[in-house]
């Protein structure tokens, strides 16, 4: 394993505050007011995106593809591009969908989404990535780790690029940040760096 290497933050988004933010730049802003499921509506409207099987996506799966889009378009990536993430509720509003619908009839449709690395394979249909994928919990946002296991997998040579970051969502308050690493770009890779990024819409 070669821990020589320096690997870099080629891209970065955040999604916070009704804001799209591209390398601490905003690219999207929406009323402040808008209400969660109408900003993922209009948000998949302003970008684009042409994909109808967002619309039966849970919305932790839709913050998802929102990210992703937005972090690879227009970038070099492989199939073989890692995906690492990481939140604090898991997949916590469509447990509490699926629950309520056990008083009910059970909807497969809402069952399917009741794990949190669902979206890891959402993302990977769109890109048609065939690489090696994690969700971990954590109680906050986890930069030393984020960094060691996206490391470990590109110097490995299990990956050459990935798409790390936080992706968390409960009660309709989200908070994400998306990286794709690689050895292309000025940003250098590193715990700190991945901080500064998170907090920047935190501060």
């Amino acid at each position: 394993m070669d821990r020589s290497k320096t690997y870099f933050i080629t891209n970065s988004i955040r999604i916070k505050n009704e804001k799209f933010l591209q390398k601490k730049e905003t690219i999207l802003s929406f009323d402040p007011e808008i209400s969660f499921p109408q900003f993922l509506k209009d948000s998949y409207k302003k970008l684009e995106l042409n994909y109808p099987k967002y619309h039966k996506m849970d919305s932790l799966c839709k913050l998802g593809i929102l990210g992703a889009s937005l972090l690879l378009k227009n970038q070099n990536f492989t199939e073989d591009t890692a995906l690492v993430f990481s939140n604090r509720s898991s997949s916590h509003d469509i447990d509490l969908k699926h629950q309520r619908s056990m008083e009910n009839i059970v909807s497969p449709a809402v069952f399917v989404y009741t794990l949190p690395n669902i979206v890891l394979g959402e993302i990977s249909i769109k890109y048609k990535l065939q690489s090696e994928n994690v969700f971990f919990i954590e109680d906050k946002f986890n930069p030393d780790l984020l960094v060691d296991y996206s490391e470990g997998l590109l110097n490995s040579g299990k990956a050459t690029s990935v798409v790390c970051g936080w992706l968390e969502l409960k009660n309709d308050e989200y908070d994400v940040l998306l990286c794709l690493v690689s050895n292309n770009g000025k940003i250098p890779f590193t715990k700190v760096n991945l901080e500064e990024l998170y907090r920047f819409e935190n501060e």
